[in-house]
């Protein structure tokens, strides 16, 4: 047998397991959601250890969904801090807040004790709600230390999602969708949207 016939029948099983694995691994990629979109629904840990079912908050009011990295790092911190110093302005428009991340509840509720945060953190612990929403992350195990209340702790988490920030309207839509959020502004940002959703 010549050898280029001998190379191609031994690449034919590479070629064939290629020609499956490209469309499955692009089905199985989530689409992200656009504006129109209806919001996903779900239920994860919030930082008190409680279910939070999107149920019984999407629909009721604006809702502010916003996927950050991790807890304890310095973009995210300044991210929730900004939640933080204009959440009364937000709760005035009728708007809740929540963050969400791969951290566990333990570490939502070190990283609200650090920084007096006063809006609930969810724990999306294996990636299925930022997965709902088409936000890309990665999965794998990493670890922040940081020293709150005098004391160095270890956050770890399994699944590190981007910065998206969305927002869901009372007909339980997705309203508003940035994916190139500039963290230290991001609480800004929402208020322009909110202000130009409610005229």
């Amino acid at each position: 047998m010549p050898l280029h016939t001998r190379r191609t029948l031994l690449l034919l099983p590479l070629l064939a397991c290629l020609a499956v694995a490209g469309p499955l691994a692009g089905e199985d990629a989530p689409k992200p959601l656009k504006v129109g979109d209806a919001a996903p629904e779900f239920t994860v840990k919030d930082d008190a250890d409680k279910d939070w079912k999107s149920s019984e908050h999407f629909g009721k009011k604006l809702v502010v969904v916003y996927f950050y990295p991790a807890d304890m790092t310095g973009g995210c911190t300044k991210q929730a801090c900004g939640f933080r110093d204009n959440i009364q302005k937000l709760k005035d428009k009728g708007v809740e807040v929540v963050g969400v991340s791969g951290d566990s509840v333990r570490n939502h509720q070190l990283f609200k004790q650090a920084h007096d945060l006063n809006f609930t953190l969810l724990a999306d612990e294996d990636g299925k709600v930022a997965e709902k929403f088409g936000v890309p992350l990665t999965r794998e195990e990493k670890s922040v230390t940081a020293t709150i209340d005098g004391k160095e702790e270890v956050l770890t988490r399994k699944v590190t999602t981007n910065r998206w920030t969305f927002i869901v309207d009372e007909d339980q839509q997705i309203a508003y969708r940035d994916e190139n959020v500039n963290a230290a502004e991001d609480s800004e940002a929402v208020l322009k949207a909110v202000e130009a959703l409610r005229r």
